[in-house]
């Protein structure tokens, strides 16, 4: 018995219009606000423990949520940023997480 391959035969495949196209997962951020409840120099030890950021750049985030209410501390995609709001929400921090465009 002889046995006869052929190549795969040709498919037309659409191309999507410039609006069908999927956006890759945009960056999302964490967002911590400031409360009535937690010392500065808390949230300070938090974003060093947690972030390891410098103790410069912990204190800058920190005055940023005591003074505007709030500060961006983290971004990347949506399950890292909610492992930072949970992680936040343990050190007893209220911290909320959103698409970086909105």
């Amino acid at each position: 018995m002889t046995r006869v391959t052929t190549a795969p035969s040709p498919v037309e495949v659409e191309r999507p219009e410039s609006e069908d196209v999927v956006q890759r997962d945009v960056p999302w951020i964490t967002i911590v606000w400031n409360d009535p409840v937690n010392l500065m120099s808390y949230v300070t030890h938090v974003f060093q423990e947690y972030f390891r950021y410098p103790r410069a750049k912990a204190e800058k985030l920190m005055l940023q949520v005591h003074h505007e209410g709030k500060a961006v501390v983290s971004n990347g995609s949506r399950e890292e940023m909610e492992r930072d709001v949970q992680a936040m929400h343990e050190y007893g921090l209220w911290a909320t997480l959103q698409r970086e465009d909105a």
